[in-house]
């Protein structure tokens, strides 16, 4: 099964990483992006948020270890946002996030989000369909297949559903980060799945990330309003 790789159309906005006393902090969006007022002012808005934040944090932590006796691990904050598809349409952006706060490793994140240029709106990709039930309905087949088949790669092992073992159950849509991708750059024709680490695995093994295609019981899910932005396979 093939990984959903985000493509970037465009170089990022300029973003180099900052040491702010005792917070390295890095945070980048793609130029595509930045050429939307709305979505830029947005963006730069969750970068001044989440600057302020660590930054507060890591302080707090520094002080605290210092009255401690303890060394302070520097925090280190990163945040970045990459173009999937790039339609008519939608831009469609994933986000990969890590943060590292002193414990025995960072913790990486993935996220996604939708701008809908004929709105002028920000979306979440689950916004685009019916109801989250309806498209965790059209793609669980095919998704927990592919999922147990990469697991059982990764495990060297045929993986079997247990009860009392949460990562050897398909984890539903809810968990899981929705990218909307496209082969072609016209319409929405593919969606990737990941599931961040403790979701169907432990931490080192890593995310998971499975492509599927747009299929008709898919198509049916979305939105009427959005349908049209997207195609079967």
């Amino acid at each position: 099964m093939p990984i959903l790789l985000p493509l970037i159309v465009a170089a990022a906005a300029p973003a180099p990483a900052a040491q702010a006393g005792d917070l390295d902090f890095a945070y980048s969006y793609p130029a595509n992006a930045g050429r939307i007022a709305p979505l830029k002012a947005w963006l730069d808005a969750d970068r001044a948020a989440l600057r302020t934040r660590y930054a507060r944090m890591a302080a707090r932590a520094k002080a605290d270890a210092r009255t401690s006796g303890f060394p302070y691990r520097r925090y280190q904050v990163s945040k970045t946002w990459k173009v999937v598809t790039d339609t008519p349409r939608l831009l469609s952006l994933s986000v990969d996030t890590y943060v590292f706060t002193g414990g025995a490793h960072g913790n990486p994140a993935t996220g996604s989000l939708v701008w809908d240029k004929a709105a002028r709106r920000r979306l979440r990709p689950l916004d685009l369909f019916i109801s989250p039930a309806a498209a965790d309905v059209a793609i669980r087949a095919p998704y927990c297949a592919a999922l147990n088949h990469e697991q059982a790669k990764r495990r060297g092992a045929p993986v079997a559903v247990k009860a009392d073992d949460p990562f050897s159950q398909c984890p539903p849509l809810k968990d899981l980060v929705l990218l909307l991708g496209s082969t072609d750059r016209q319409r929405i024709d593919r969606v990737g799945l990941v599931a961040d680490p403790y979701v169907a695995g432990p931490y080192a093994e890593g995310r998971y990330d499975i492509t599927l295609p747009v299929t008709a019981r898919l198509l049916a899910a979305v939105r009427p309003a959005w349908r049209t932005a997207f195609a079967a396979r």
